[in-house]
């Protein structure tokens, strides 16, 4: 998949300074959020199923608390590195501010192809990392979540880990557990289904025509989940991908038979009546809606001319350059940003944290519709900014966020 090389953190920056810059941010917050309030880096010790000692780098980033404790994934990725999770940490930070639920920004990663790994090295690894940052971690202090390669079974063993080295059962340190663990009902599809509720406040401002044109690019969790509901609300999707390629049918796909077809093959590809395309031509295509959902940074200065859609929703963490949001706002693009439309997880994260300290759980109904709850108040009040600040979509979520995590510092005497 093409992925134009643009160091992340210095976009994130780079984000920060248009929206301070427009919000005329107290220089005093300003500086505080331009660099993390703490980064832990670890050597991960794990002995392999043959018997060889290996030695794996991670990282846990935790930007800033002033809202509420750290929060965000742990990655597991051979590419992870640590201006990376820093970039992630930072749009945690605004992510959580954004949708209103009361956490800080944190991210973490470790550098790792887990499909080289069995399952009994990749859950020695998962231990041996939570036993470096445990001192660090907590219900109350910052609470990971799964993120790319990691999963409700890794999240489970993190999970014991903590509560084996504290004393005691503690669900509340991780979220995106098993169900049976403390876990969710509505986790596991609630960054597609948010993004899909999302998709359908900014259509209806549009006035996008039912039947709407959709194509996705990646075709994981969020990118399955999010065609899944989709088509099921009356858009028809159109194109979607993986990090082999893509598939298209102007006509529309039928997404039952494009993920049972994905399963049998391993691929996307060669789907019958579909037409084989780069993930670089996915973004071309003359659709109504584009949803980047896979690796940041796709959508930069040098395609951003070439796109045809008149709105993106950003399933993915930062896959538009600040380059390319100049570019597509002038030429009227609405980008409905990452920190808003994929933020359905983390609001279902904080639910269920909720639920954890509580002891009282809720069914998925419920959940689903506290997480619409949330995300609509939260395209509500960006709107808001964007017409008081006569800005684009990015600048006016991030002014939002700013505002109440500026709000939070000032409060505390910070």
């Amino acid at each position: 998949m093409f992925m134009a090389k643009i160091n992340p953190f210095k976009s994130a920056m780079q984000q920060l300074a248009n929206a301070a810059q427009i919000l005329k941010l107290n220089p005093r917050v300003l500086s505080q959020l331009k660099s993390p309030k703490r980064t832990l880096s670890v050597s991960v010790p794990v002995e392999m199923d043959n018997g060889e000692l290996k030695v794996f780098e991670g990282f846990r980033v935790q930007y800033n608390d002033a809202r509420g404790p750290f929060k965000g994934g742990l990655r597991f990725h051979p590419q992870v590195n640590l201006d990376e999770i820093k970039a992630l940490a930072f749009w945690m930070a605004i992510k959580n501010a954004v949708v209103g639920v009361p956490y800080g920004g944190g991210k973490g990663g470790i550098v790792v192809n887990p499909k080289k790994l069995s399952k009994r090295e990749l859950e020695r690894l998962s231990r041996q990392f939570i036993g470096l940052i445990y001192k660090d971690i907590g219900p109350h202090v910052d609470v990971p979540a799964p993120d790319v390669n990691t999963t409700p079974e890794i999240m489970a063993w993190m999970a014991d880990e903590y509560s084996k080295l504290v004393g005691s059962w503690q669900p509340a340190v991780i979220t995106g557990k098993p169900l049976h663990l403390g876990g969710s009902r509505g986790r596991e599809e609630a960054t597609g289904f948010g993004g899909v509720v999302i998709l359908k406040q900014a259509a209806n401002a549009l006035r996008l025509k039912r039947g709407a044109s959709v194509a996705i690019q990646g075709f994981g969790n969020v990118g399955l989940f999010f065609a899944r509901l989709a088509n099921a609300a009356g858009f028809k999707v159109v194109a979607v991908s993986d990090s082999q390629g893509a598939i298209y049918n102007p006509r529309g796909l039928d997404i039952g038979k494009v993920e049972a077809h994905k399963k049998a093959l391993g691929s996307l590809t060669h789907f019958p009546g579909a037409v084989n395309l780069t993930n670089e031509k996915l973004l071309q295509l003359p659709v109504d809606v584009l949803v980047p959902a896979a690796l940041e940074n796709q959508i930069h200065k040098g395609n951003a001319k070439k796109i045809q859609a008149k709105l993106i929703v950003e399933m993915a963490n930062g896959p538009t350059t600040p380059e390319a949001d100049v570019i597509l706002h002038r030429r009227g693009v609405w980008v409905v940003p990452d920190v808003l439309a994929n933020s359905g997880g983390v609001a279902t994260s904080y639910l269920e944290w909720s639920q954890n300290l509580s002891g009282f759980y809720w069914g998925r109904d419920e959940v689903l519709k506290k997480l619409t709850g949330y995300m609509v108040e939260a395209w509500k009040n960006i709107l808001r900014e964007r017409e008081k600040y006569q800005t684009d979509f990015r600048n006016a979520a991030f002014i939002l966020a700013l505002k109440r995590i500026a709000d939070a510092m000032e409060s505390r005497g910070n």
